[in-house]
């Protein structure tokens, strides 16, 4: 894998900020879109455009038939069974909703337990508390390790008799932090309960396989992926699924309505009411054809040198503490520079042409966890390279010395 090569693909990053080459570091937040994903989008658009599923002339059948021909990549994509098992959303947060408000408060009883944890993005986090609320149902945490890990006998611990649903993100946005989710789904169900798992760190960096996973609900979002904004894809165990009623109601979704009532459609579209994302779909379908060519496990293998070089690098600032596990973790970097604040360190950056997030990352509950208000974060893909990492360095350096600051003790 050459990442100088793949970065010609991204037209994008070809360009200058503020007078520098731009040094794109905000993957978590999403990666940049290549040449031939915006290329499918564009040829939809101007050749197939038509609404999926409901027309029998020429363009509604080759849309349709590229709509549910990229359902078919994201099932072979995560090794889902089937296609039908897989229902297109907005994103993660969108499917996680489904999950929370389709299965939970259709199961959850008063006394019943939801397990999370407090590293969770609040995508993964509010729909629960919603849900627990609405169910009389209990939120419980699995507790966090200095380092920002979990351990199994913490989930042994926490996961009871009495949990119906562990939601659990496979990475964290902020640590780093890559959760053993194919044991901790052996614990779940062996105490009765559900695994419900946000993938949205974990799908674009390292191979998923639902099956061997073994997990019950998945997610992911397209556009951390290489994939447009606005679509995203929720999988689901056949049987929870068909199980499930739909929480979005309209067109499309129905079987027979009548004046007082109406059935659904069989699995998947009767979750997908109205008129679907059909060109994010296909562009997502084109982001699974490019990261296979080049290869899940070779993006991460990349991702684990380059933030391995980047925690050597950063590390040897001083007064920059990092956050989060020294090993075993994606590729992001989190970190504050002494008593600078992360949006000030953000806008410095920004003025060298690095773009790095900063703030609380949508995960509240962490930061006070960490005993910070925000925090910084570079965070990589296929595309970065070690000099993108020396260019973070040397302007963290440069960022110390215009605020002269002092260092947190």
């Amino acid at each position: 894998m050459d990442p100088i090569a793949l970065k010609s693909e991204f037209p994008i990053l070809h360009q200058e900020i503020n007078g520098h080459p731009l040094v794109y570091l905000d993957n978590a937040a999403t990666t940049q879109k290549p040449r031939s994903v915006i290329e499918a989008i564009k040829r939809y658009y101007e050749w197939d455009n038509a609404n999926v599923h409901r027309g029998v002339h020429t363009l509604g059948s080759r849309a349709t038939d590229a709509y549910e021909g990229a359902r078919e990549k994201v099932a072979r994509f995560l090794n889902a069974p089937a296609s039908r098992q897989i229902i297109f959303t907005r994103g993660t947060t969108t499917a996680l909703n489904i999950v929370a408000s389709g299965y939970a408060r259709q199961t959850l009883r008063e006394g019943d337990e939801i397990v999370i944890t407090a590293m969770e993005h609040h995508s993964n986090l509010i729909p629960w508390q919603q849900a627990a609320k609405a169910t009389g149902a209990t939120l419980k945490y699995i507790p966090l390790q200095p380092d920002g890990t979990i351990t199994l006998e913490d989930v042994e611990a926490t996961v009871t008799a009495k949990t119906k649903i562990v939601a659990i993100a496979y990475a964290s946005n902020v640590l780093g932090t890559i959760n053993p989710i194919a044991k901790i789904a052996e614990i779940a169900h062996r105490k009765g309960a559900i695994i419900v798992v946000d993938g949205a760190q974990s799908t674009p960096h390292m191979k998923v396989d639902v099956q061997a996973l073994d997990v019950d609900f998945y997610t992911l979002s397209g556009h951390k992926m290489c994939g447009p904004t606005g679509i995203g894809a929720l999988y689901g165990k056949e049987q929870l699924l068909e199980n499930m009623e739909p929480i979005e109601f309209g067109g499309e979704m129905i079987d027979f309505v009548e004046l007082y009532d109406s059935t659904w459609k069989e699995l998947p579209w009767k979750f997908e009411g109205g008129t679907p994302m059909i060109a994010g779909a296909v562009g997502l379908g084109a982001a699974i054809d490019f990261l296979e060519q080049i290869g899940l496990d070779n993006i991460h293998e990349h991702e684990i040198k380059l933030t391995q070089y980047a925690i050597e690098r950063l590390s040897a600032i001083e007064g920059l503490t990092i956050y989060g596990p020294r090993k075993e973790r994606v590729g992001l970097v989190t970190f504050n520079l002494g008593d600078v604040h992360p949006h000030d360190v953000a806008t410095v950056l920004d003025t060298e042409g690095i773009a790095v997030r900063a703030g609380h990352h949508c995960a509240q509950p962490l930061m006070r966890w960490l005993k910070v208000s925000a925090t910084a974060r570079a965070s990589f893909y296929l595309y970065n390279t070690e000099h993108d990492v020396d260019r973070l360095a040397e302007s963290l350096v440069k960022t110390k010395e215009f605020f002269g600051y002092e260092p947190i003790r």
